[in-house]
């Protein structure tokens, strides 16, 4: 039997290529025979630079310190032989950088700042992942750092984050740094508009901490933002990353589907045509699963054939032959904290169904 694992990260405890190669060795355990195929994948997020180093193998890595959300960070960004440079703003501008509870602050000027790093180093195209973002800025730290002009009724560079957004009263982009000869395509897992309940700030503000009488402000903010650009915020996926996708748009980019953008350069489709079966999983499986993100890309290239292994699990799983939810398996203490170890358990588990009767 041929098993293709495909799993995106599980953030914050395992990277993609640490959870296929766990679920895989769980797998072989109880079935030593079959042909198992890692394929570990991104949808934007974090992980996105890795999956497409496995991808290509020859592609250069480059470092560069950035002014992360809470301070210096340093985030990487891969060179491919094209001249394509994949960066990800998980690892200058993201939520696992950020430690506190306050969402008005958090900034994506690191981000900018590894893209100019990525133009500066002679980039003819930009793919950009903007999943696992800390802020809700619209992307206006980005802009600045590319170097936009945004600045109050005094021709002051307004605060960061999304409170200084209040403040902007002009937004002037003939100072931007131009995109790349290639073209900008951002990769994203998300397709929520900028604003309104299905916006930045209400569905994605609680997870970077905002409180429901937060909500309203924040996405008084960006609407104030939006009224200074030209991009229409109801277009889908301005709203990704805390409005990044927005401040995008206005730089020219377009906007993917990340997982099926990484999974075009794993060759998944193909794989996923040839194989018996195919695992795929993520941290949390919830209701946002299904808009974009891995598991559900996944799902529809191997209808019938997908297999599922998740922290919790939160949604309707009707799209997956066998699921493992970790927390039900080895319980919330051994999942989080154990979880290479959890997930190895998952892979014998699936493995485990297949040979009572699931298809062997």
């Amino acid at each position: 039997m041929r098993v293709v694992v495909a799993p995106d990260s599980f953030k914050g405890t395992a990277s993609a290529d640490r959870v296929a190669a766990a679920v895989a060795e769980g797998w072989r355990r109880e079935r030593p025979t079959d042909d198992v195929v890692l394929a570990p994948l991104a949808d934007g997020g974090e992980g996105t630079v890795e999956s497409f180093a496995v991808a290509h193998p020859g592609g250069v890595r480059h470092d560069v310190e950035v002014d992360g959300p809470e301070g210096p960070a340093t985030s990487t960004w891969l060179e491919l032989a094209d001249g394509t440079a994949v960066v990800e703003l998980a690892s200058a501008s993201g939520i696992e950088l950020w430690g506190t509870d306050q969402p008005f602050l958090a900034s994506t000027y690191g981000l900018g700042e590894v893209i100019a790093d990525a133009l500066d180093s002679g980039a003819t195209r930009l793919l950009v992942g903007i999943g696992s973002s800390a802020s809700t800025d619209g992307g206006a730290g980005m802009l600045a750092a590319l170097g936009a002009r945004l600045v109050d009724a005094d021709g002051d560079a307004i605060g960061p984050g999304n409170a200084g957004l209040a403040e902007a009263a002009v937004l002037d982009l003939s100072t931007l740094r131009p995109p790349p000869p290639g073209g900008v395509v951002v990769l994203c897992d998300v397709s929520n508009p900028l604003l309104g309940p299905s916006g930045a700030a209400a569905v994605f503000g609680p997870q970077k901490g905002a409180e429901a009488d937060d909500i309203p402000l924040l996405d008084d903010n960006l609407a104030h933002l939006a009224s200074l650009g030209s991009v229409d915020p109801s277009t889908p996926g301005a709203g990704a990353a805390g409005g990044t996708g927005w401040a995008l748009l206005e730089w020219g980019a377009v906007i993917v589907s990340g997982a099926a953008a990484l999974g075009r350069e794993l060759g998944l489709p193909d794989l996923a045509a040839s194989a018996d079966l195919v695992v795929t999983g993520e941290g949390r499986f919830d209701a946002q699963t299904a808009s974009g993100k891995a598991p559900a890309y996944v799902a529809a290239l191997a209808p019938g054939r997908a297999m599922l292994v998740a922290g919790t699990i939160e949604a309707d799983v009707s799209a997956f032959m066998a699921t493992v939810d970790l927390v039900d398996l080895v319980g919330r203490e051994r999942a989080f904290e154990d979880t290479l170890d959890a997930l190895g358990e998952a892979g014998a588990e699936l493995a485990r169904l297949v040979i009572e009767g699931m298809g062997s």
